[in-house]
């Protein structure tokens, strides 16, 4: 079991403000290591060590920290600034709806495969390379479909703006797992769920906005924007985390005995899986909550918005409380199956209010309920990516291109059944939450078996 003590930078001497010429790190001579908290980073510095130089660490560290938020965040940005310009879209280019909503379809499945691509590509060539490569790509990619004439063209676009942007998805877990151990990846990724969990929230808003003043070709030209932005700060801040004598020198067929190596291993797919069946339940949330909310419930446009936000916010909240007090109190097994048995439970009741085994209920019941069920995967979803990436200390790249991919691809395959039975009920939502639900923990405990690891410290049972 790794150790919790401290980052891997601290242990390991991987700075995240300098390496050498041929990418190795090398020891920040003049401020010492990033502290084991990245909410707060801070710095193991030896005595005498002037105030400017710690202070400079501190602001370093949290810039390595924004810039993986950042990373994590735009794939979710590409997603839902779209959104609020698809019937400008459909009219523009003079294409059915059902076309049009393929451009969405083309950019999450290039999310889900592109990371397994561009983890083992981490792994092989390091973590700089391959996300910088995965930016420049990611802004050609964007600034074309900005200028897209067919509906043919940008769906095709939107599917290598989708196999870009995976790499920053990747490469932030990777660089994690490079820097991180035990509790404190635990504690990383709260953080970074904090970051990113605020772009879907604030991404149809941005796009909105953005229609006010241009057409849809101008959210593009945003994200553009951004992405030049974000390829910048990696090439001038983010330096490389893993060192030539940790990579993979094989080529597609060490990838692929790397990737099911990890497979072989029961609990890394026990995690893997109960993450990506989490996943689903979340998938499931936001495929039919616009129609449960709206039409059946009958609530406005504006009501819905709140109660997104509100959702999100106690995820968010939720996955801090998580990564503050929790995390390094109480193992992460215990939290993480906390969370998925709230989880169920809160999907169960959902399935008995809109089954009518209450009687007639309102929208506040069942707002209730998705609110608890969303605020329970601040327990789960970070918890779920740092036990598995634990065991997975030479294969981090690889590892958390499985993770990513089997998220994305479980939570494509269980969303599109919740409008399954028609317009007119909320039982097909809850019925899928409540089968990902059970079969998450099914695999948490059947295949990563918790108690057979009581006792050790560092987040395992």
């Amino acid at each position: 079991m790794p150790e919790s003590g401290g980052s891997r930078a601290q242990r390991a001497h991987i700075p995240t403000t300098g390496t050498g010429a041929d990418d190795r790190p090398v020891p920040h001579g003049d401020a010492g290591a990033l502290s084991v908290d990245p909410a707060a980073p801070q710095v193991t510095a030896p005595p005498g060590l002037p105030g400017p130089a710690v202070k400079a660490a501190r602001r370093t560290g949290l810039l390595v920290t924004m810039v993986l938020g950042g990373l994590t965040a735009l794939p979710p940005l590409s997603m839902d600034m779209y959104l609020p310009a698809l019937p400008a879209v459909t009219d523009s280019l003079s294409a059915p709806a059902a076309t049009i909503q393929l451009t969405l379809t083309a950019c999450l499945a290039g999310m889900a495969l592109g990371q397994l691509v561009v983890g083992p590509m981490s792994d092989r060539w390091g973590r700089r390379k391959p996300l910088l490569l995965g930016m420049v790509v990611y802004v050609l990619a964007t600034a074309i479909c900005a200028l897209a004439p067919t509906a043919e063209l940008l769906i095709g676009f939107r599917l290598l703006q989708g196999l870009a942007g995976a790499a920053g998805i990747v490469i932030a877990r990777a660089v994690v797992r490079d820097l991180y151990d035990g509790v404190e990846m635990a504690r990383f990724f709260s953080t970074l769920m904090l970051i990113s969990g605020v772009a879907p929230v604030i991404a149809p808003v941005i796009g909105g906005q953005v229609l006010r003043i241009t057409d849809w070709r101008g959210i593009f030209v945003v994200l553009t924007v951004v992405g030049i932005v974000l390829t910048l700060v990696v090439w001038k801040w983010l330096h490389e985390t893993l060192p030539p004598a940790d990579r993979h020198t094989g080529g597609v067929a060490d990838a692929l005995r790397t990737m099911r190596g990890l497979l072989a291993d029961r609990v890394f797919t026990g995690y893997m899986v109960a993450g990506g069946l989490a996943f689903a339940v979340l998938f499931a949330y936001i495929a039919a909550s616009p129609f449960v909310v709206q039409e059946i419930y009958g609530a406005s446009p504006q009501t819905f918005s709140l109660l997104f936000g509100l959702n999100s916010i106690g995820l968010i909240t939720v996955g801090q409380i998580n990564g503050k007090l929790l995390v390094g109190r109480i193992s992460l097994d215990k939290v993480l199956g906390f969370g998925l048995a709230v989880i169920v439970l809160a999907a169960v009741a959902l399935l008995l209010m809109t089954t009518g085994v209450f009687g007639e209920i309102g929208l506040v019941p069942v707002a209730a309920g998705l609110f608890v069920l969303m605020s329970a995967m601040g327990l789960a979803m970070p918890n779920t990516n740092a036990q598995a990436l634990m065991r997975t200390k030479h294969a981090a790249g690889s590892a958390s291109a499985l993770l990513g991919t089997s998220s994305f691809l479980i939570g494509a395959v269980a969303s599109p059944l919740v409008g399954i039975a028609g317009e007119d009920t909320a039982v097909p939502m809850a019925v899928v939450q409540v089968v990902c639900a059970v079969a998450a923990v099914a695999c948490f405990l059947l295949l990563c078996r918790p108690w057979q690891r009581a006792g050790r410290e560092a987040g395992g049972l």
